[in-house]
């Protein structure tokens, strides 16, 4: 397996206004009317990270599964320096360095990209998920633990039921139940996909827990990355 080390990019985003500016121009380049790969078939590939803050490093992790079984294809990590103070809302600019370097760092294409965050469902409607599909041109989608700030009903108990992740009126995700009577995982779109598809890639890497396979393994691989990482001052 790889581990690439990352250094910040000498023209990233230093301060909130800079890095909201960026966020608007990004944004208008977000593809909403694209369903995205059928589940089940071709490569799918979860990424995560991990922070130690008294350190100031970040660990990124990239998996690939095969999307049919669920076996993993290949796996990279890459270390960093946090590239960015946290602030919510811009949480992406804390790692979309480290995840790209992950990705690339790749043998082989990743296919769709699952972030454990957000899409759409984000405050400014851009999450890591969007940010990361436009950046690198591929299909995402944001599988989140919680709702965040938005509104929903619990779906039904059996696995497989949804319900609507509202802000307002405005539909930016859903809840979606992958075991039965077990909490809801939270699925927004990225970049490409369409949300009863990211939905349904959802339900399809999650055969037996709440989280989807590629969360479940990004994270485990960028905890071990972070907890072995020899950063050099």
């Amino acid at each position: 397996m790889t581990t690439v080390t990352v250094r910040i990019p000498a023209d990233w985003p230093a301060t909130e206004e800079r890095a909201r500016a960026v966020q608007d121009e990004l944004r208008a380049r977000v593809v909403l009317d694209e369903p995205g790969p059928p589940p089940g078939t071709g490569r799918v590939t979860g990424v995560d990270v991990a922070y130690d803050d008294e350190r100031d490093v970040v660990a990124a992790a990239a998996v690939v599964l095969d999307a049919a079984t669920l076996a993993v294809v290949a796996q990279a990590t890459a270390v960093g320096r946090i590239s960015f103070p946290y602030v919510p809302g811009l949480l992406a600019f804390r790692e979309i360095p480290t995840v790209l370097a992950a990705l690339d760092a790749l043998p082989c294409a990743p296919g769709l990209v699952v972030c454990d965050g957000y899409g759409l469902a984000h405050p400014r409607r851009f999450g890591l998920a969007s940010h990361l599909g436009v950046l690198t041109g591929l299909p995402t989608i944001g599988v989140a633990k919680n709702p965040f700030t938005f509104a929903y009903d619990d779906p039904a108990a059996p696995r497989g039921s949804t319900s609507p992740l509202l802000a307002g009126a405005e539909e930016v995700g859903r809840a979606v139940r992958t075991r039965d009577a077990v909490k809801p995982v939270f699925v927004s779109v990225g970049h490409r996909v369409g949300l009863a598809n990211a939905c349904a890639h959802t339900l399809a890497l999650a055969p037996a827990y709440r989280l989807p396979e590629t969360t479940r393994r990004a994270d485990a691989l960028c905890r071990a990355a972070l907890r072995d990482a020899v950063y050099p001052a």
